[in-house]
């Protein structure tokens, strides 16, 4: 297995990338799933090859909101990587903070979340949803460069070759950019 280390060890957080330490005992990535289940990103993130691709990047722990699905990791570690979980709390503002990296489910609020925090984002998109709009909104701020958006079955190929360097943060606070994603998927603008 090849993992490219260097796209891991983002040193800064600017307008020109996003980053973080790497190699430090306090990098951890989070995973969210939101107030839904989404058992396989859960199981997904819990594989022990996506967790030592995790811990060969520098990252120590895995934090995991698992939500209302059925799935809850057994072990307390993986890999090398320390696991914890919990279902729900009250805010999970302060878990996106301090994380290195968040994995997260494709709905709105949490991606822009931790955009918001600007935090390095991967959003797994659910397949087994039918007419699945999260693709557009991921999609979208993929090509504008705010975040990785990939599949269950993707997402350990998305960890090896990620490059968080490439990453800028997302500018709240522009209604232009949403009216123009939007007048883009409903056919006004091309």
């Amino acid at each position: 297995m090849q993992v490219n280390e260097e796209s891991f060890k983002v040193t800064s957080y600017s307008r020109e990338g996003i980053g973080y330490q790497g190699n430090m005992p306090g990098n951890y990535v989070f995973v969210t799933v939101g107030t839904t289940s989404f058992d396989d990103l859960i199981k997904s993130v819990c594989q022990p090859k996506t967790c030592q691709i995790l811990n060969k990047g520098g990252y120590g722990k895995l934090l995991l909101q698992v939500g209302r699905g059925d799935y809850e990791p057994q072990a307390d570690m993986i890999s090398g990587l320390n696991i914890e979980h919990y279902r729900y709390k009250d805010s999970i503002a302060d878990d996106i903070k301090h994380a290195s990296l968040v994995i997260s489910h494709a709905g709105a609020g949490s991606v822009f979340e931790a955009l918001g925090a600007e935090r390095p984002l991967i959003v797994v998109i659910n397949e087994k949803l039918m007419g699945n709009h999260q693709v557009e909104l991921a999609a979208q701020l993929q090509e504008d460069n705010h975040l990785y958006y990939t599949t269950c079955s993707n997402l350990q190929q998305c960890l090896k070759t990620m490059d968080l360097k490439t990453l800028v943060p997302y500018t709240p606070g522009t209604p232009e950019t949403f009216r123009n994603y939007l007048d883009k998927i409903m056919g006004f603008k091309t």
